[in-house]
């Protein structure tokens, strides 16, 4: 795969464990330049070296929460390098009393919180975006096998990443004209700050293990792979896919 003069942003880096660090370490080691963000000034210390370790030119604060702090990102990256090739979504968030019930006990300011954050920012990244997409692009987001068959523990987050899956479909069509491609990673369980606000999840790891042709779990590297292949040009007739990295857990039932 070769990614050289390319330019992507990552939004969603955490830790070194993160979905979005496998990816983005699979972008660069492709040759893409790549933009950063993080969350907050208590996020900044770790993502600021892994930032370095990448190379990456921008790094800048982006928590979609806050108004006009999505924004500014596309305004540096407009300013800095007039144009975006590929961009990452990696981001989810649920109130816990909200994530660790039943979903028709959640809140509805809850329920609306999670869509915001874990839905709707990606499609506000994609109107940014297709400004600065002229001659094409890839619009990347992470999803989960809950968003289709129930899994236990999973709760609110299910409807939400079939939201997340729905827009896809949508966003790849309308976009498409444009030649700018959408697809959403769907990983099998994985061990990672974000999934460890899931009840239970060193269980669901271990069921999920138990349960696969190979009982081997998949790691961010195998998710950065697929992840580089498909903003890269061998992938141009691929759109609106819901691309599996489970190592078969999908198919298993």
């Amino acid at each position: 795969m070769n990614l050289q003069g390319k330019k992507g942003l990552i939004v969603g880096i955490a830790n070194d464990q993160s979905i979005a660090f496998g990816c983005a370490r699979a972008f660069r080691d492709a040759g893409a330049d790549l933009a950063v963000t993080y969350l907050n000034d208590k996020a900044a210390p770790h993502v600021a070296p892994l930032a370095e370790q990448l190379g990456c030119p921008i790094v800048v604060p982006c928590d979609v929460r806050e108004p006009g702090q999505l924004e500014a990102v596309f305004e540096r990256i407009a300013a800095q390098w007039g144009r975006l090739d590929f961009l990452l979504h990696s981001i989810a968030f649920a109130p816990k009393e909200d994530l660790h019930g039943r979903v028709v006990d959640c809140s509805r300011a809850g329920f609306a919180m999670a869509m915001d954050v874990s839905c709707h920012s990606f499609i506000r990244m994609a109107k940014l975006a297709e400004p600065l997409m002229p001659d094409g692009g890839c619009l990347l987001t992470v999803s989960f096998y809950g968003s289709e068959k129930v899994v236990e523990d999973y709760n609110l987050m299910g409807p939400v990443k079939a939201a997340l899956e729905s827009s896809v479909r949508y966003m790849a069509a309308e976009l498409a004209p444009k030649r700018i491609r959408v697809h959403a990673l769907s990983p099998g369980p994985l061990k990672t700050r974000a999934a460890s606000g899931i009840a239970r999840f060193d269980e669901l790891l271990e069921r999920t293990r138990a349960r696969l042709p190979a009982h081997q779990l998949v790691s961010i590297e195998d998710v950065g792979a697929v992840a580089a292949f498909l903003v890269g040009d061998a992938a141009r007739s691929l759109t609106g896919n819901i691309e599996y990295i489970d190592a078969g857990y999908h198919v298993i039932g």
